[in-house]
This record gives structure tokens, C-alpha cells and sequence, in this order.
């Protein structure tokens, strides 16, 4: 994904003018949100669409309005209040980083890359996005949807591959204007093209602000036929399983015999197999000998003798 010689500011200018009149209303978006509700949002909308997270978003945040409150609950109610919204162990990240604020930052969202990027579950697109979104950075803000866009507009090219590499956030970094509250909004605009305008397998280029200077539409290539990933299968998985044990688990306060356990699935091997996955994971902890529980969802484990 390497740039030509497009010009820079022109092509974020047409994408942010764009934006400006054309972005979803988004709650995260509203002016005065604070950096703790949208570091949140950033974490839930990891693979995750935004129609999920709207009404998760909301009650987490009417929960756990502050990362003091958040870091005062336990994991396993963090675990509870995550529910189907997938990809569980988000929740327990998100409160180790509720904690991790307290004690490092006073309760409050660092606003340098750094430690942002030091904060438990934070990594290198969403320590990028808070301190963009947040804090009004410049800062290359690089997810798939970003990627599609600059690897089509820029490098020609109708797919950026698999995974985010470091010359796709140089690439990007080239096209953010100099002022960091428009590098900022830029980025913003270059993501929200990608996901509405810019798609996988079915680009809508007509409504592009810049398909007059798109070295992919000037090259005559066709989208990438098929689907974009292979699917994942769930019905009969692991992850499946897994769903169905942390539902019990959800649901009840404090420790869950085995026997409740083993009726959420007959295979007896894959059961166990799912359920060792969950500990391992931080998920649930085992509580004596024969019952499991969520994640700190009761008093502190005494070791035995």
C-alpha cells in the first residue's frame, strides 16, 4: 500500500467534506463525549457491528460511567454486563484498563500514545483511535476499513490483505493534514468511507468523493469476487460451546455445579475441552472441586492446604 503522487491534503479534504455532511450519527461521536466512552466504544466495535454495540455501549456506560467505577466492580459483573456482544474476554481487558487508568492516571484516560499503547488490552489501532478521536491527534487511525480504502484510492490495488502491517500506517500517515485536528477528523472520514462507501465486494464508487482521482478506478480492476473472509462456522464449535457455558454461568451468581454444567451440551470431551478453554482464558475460575464461577464472582479463592 504505497502512495503516488495524488496530492495529499486534497484527498483528505474531499474525503473529510464528505464526511461532514454524510456521517452516521453516531453516539460516540457527539461533541463533549469523553475519552473513557469512546475508548470504550473502539473496544466493543472490534469485530463487532455497530447495531450490536449501540445498546451495549449505552448500558455499559450508564453502568460504569468513569473508569473508577468500572475498576471498583468485578470481572465477572463486567463479563455479565458484555453479554452476547462476543469475543468475551474484551470485558475483562476493558476493566484490567479501567484499572490500570486508576492507578497509573488518576481515573483519567492518558492522552499520550505511549501510555496509551502501555494500557492492559490496548493496542496499536486503538491507542491510535482514542488519542485521534479523543484527544484530536494526528495520528495514523489504521482498521480494515481504512486500509481498503488507501490501498484502492492510492496504491491501485482492490485489496489490502489480511492484516495491518507498518507500511499501511505510513502510507496512511501521508495523507493526514498537517493540522492535527484535521488529521483527526481525516481520519474519522477515511474510516466511515470504508465501511459505507468503500466496501469489500460491493463499493458504491458513483457516491465516492474521490473517484475522480482513485488509481483503482482508473485502473479498470474489478472487486475481489466472493467473500471478503472465509466465514467462520459456529454451529457445532468450540466457540459455541463456550457461548453456552458462560450463558449458565451469566445467569447465576456465584458457583455453578458441574452437573448444571454438563447439561448445556452431550459431548462430553468437547464440554470439558470448552470449559478448560474458559478458565484459561480468565473467564472462570473453578471453585473447589466440583462447580465453576465467573471470573472474581464471589470471595477470593483461599488455595488448599
Amino acid at each position: 500500500m504505497i502512495g503516488n503522487a495524488m496530492s495529499e491534503p486534497t484527498f483528505a479534504t474531499l474525503v473529510s467534506r464528505w464526511y461532514e455532511r454524510n456521517a452516521r450519527d453516531l453516539p460516540w461521536r457527539e461533541p463533549g463525549v469523553g475519552a473513557w466512552a469512546i475508548l470504550v466504544s473502539e473496544v466493543m466495535l472490534q469485530q463487532t457491528p455497530v447495531v450490536r454495540v449501540l445498546p451495549a455501549w449505552r448500558a455499559w456506560l450508564d453502568r460504569w460511567p468513569t473508569p473508577a467505577a468500572l475498576a471498583e466492580d468485578t470481572p465477572a459483573e463486567a463479563i455479565r454486563m458484555w453479554g452476547r456482544l462476543g469475543y468475551p474476554r474484551r470485558a475483562v481487558r476493558l476493566r484490567d484498563c479501567a484499572v490500570a487508568i486508576v492507578e497509573r492516571h488518576g481515573g483519567e484516560v492518558p492522552d499520550r500514545l505511549d501510555q496509551l499503547l502501555a494500557l492492559p488490552g490496548v493496542g496499536t489501532y486503538t491507542a491510535r483511535a482514542v488519542a485521534a478521536f479523543a484527544f484530536s491527534q494526528r495520528h495514523p487511525v489504521v482498521d480494515t476499513n481504512v486500509r481498503r480504502v488507501v490501498c484502492r484510492a492510492i496504491a491501485g490495488e482492490p485489496d489490502a490483505g489480511p492484516a495491518t502491517r507498518p507500511a499501511d500506517l505510513v502510507a496512511t500517515e501521508k495523507l493526514l493534514p498537517a493540522e492535527p485536528a484535521a488529521a483527526a477528523l481525516a481520519s474519522a472520514a477515511f474510516m466511515e468511507l470504508g465501511a459505507v462507501i468503500c466496501t469489500a465486494r460491493s463499493p458504491r464508487c458513483a457516491m465516492c468523493p474521490v473517484e475522480s482521482v482513485c488509481a483503482w478506478r482508473a485502473s479498470g480492476q474489478e472487486a475481489p469476487s466472493g467473500p471478503s473472509r472465509r466465514p467462520q462456522r459456529y454451529a457445532g464449535t468450540d466457540r459455541q460451546v463456550r457461548g453456552l457455558l458462560l450463558a449458565v454461568l451469566r445467569e447465576t451468581t456465584g458457583p455453578v455445579p458441574h452437573q448444571r454444567l454438563d447439561q448445556v451440551w452431550p459431548d462430553d470431551v468437547q464440554r470439558t475441552r470448552a470449559l478448560a478453554g474458559l478458565v484459561t482464558d480468565g473467564l472462570v475460575e473453578p471453585v473447589g472441586e466440583d462447580s465453576f464461577r465467573l471470573l472474581g464472582d464471589g470471595p477470593p479463592m483461599v488455595p488448599l492446604s
